[in-house]
């Protein structure tokens, strides 16, 4: 009997960057309970990405997301218990919550956007120049003279 082990979890809290060290880092680090609420981290090209948090029964006003030293937290405030209803199931939950996404380098967030129950950040990658790939052109027929 063959049992598979899936690497998924480690690719959902890191965004823009795939170096396993870092990913088994958030893993280790990522708090109990930390799948609360639902989530989905998208890519949507070589720069474009995007998190998908089901944040049913927040609104605005109840969500905060915050970047500190390159980590997207995302919270939500413990709604207010309406008195006025009994429950005879409730099964939204209504409880607070804590995201927390490293982000590589030159991710920004361009936009948050909360519709229909879900909350959706979207992020892009911008490289500086300076950071960038630069390609070298090869002399064939000269040797490069080296300064001594």
């Amino acid at each position: 009997m063959s049992t598979a082990f899936s690497l998924a979890p480690l690719f959902r809290s890191s965004v823009g960057f795939d170096r396993f060290n870092d990913l088994f880092e958030t893993a280790l680090r990522n708090e109990p309970g930390s799948t609360y609420p639902p989530y989905n981290v998208e890519k949507h090209g070589d720069d474009q990405y995007r998190i998908v948090v089901a944040a049913a029964g927040f609104q605005e006003e109840d969500l905060e997301l915050q970047v500190e030293k390159g980590v997207l937290t995302i919270s939500g405030g413990k709604r207010d218990a309406n008195d006025s209803v009994t429950y005879l199931h409730q099964g939204i939950a209504q409880r607070a919550f804590k995201l927390s996404f490293r982000l590589a380098d030159h991710i920004e967030i361009k936009a948050a956007d909360l519709s229909n129950g879900l909350l959706s950040i979207d992020l892009l990658r911008v490289v500086p120049e300076e950071a960038k790939a630069k390609r070298i052109p090869i002399n064939g027929a000269q040797k490069p003279a080296l300064q001594h």
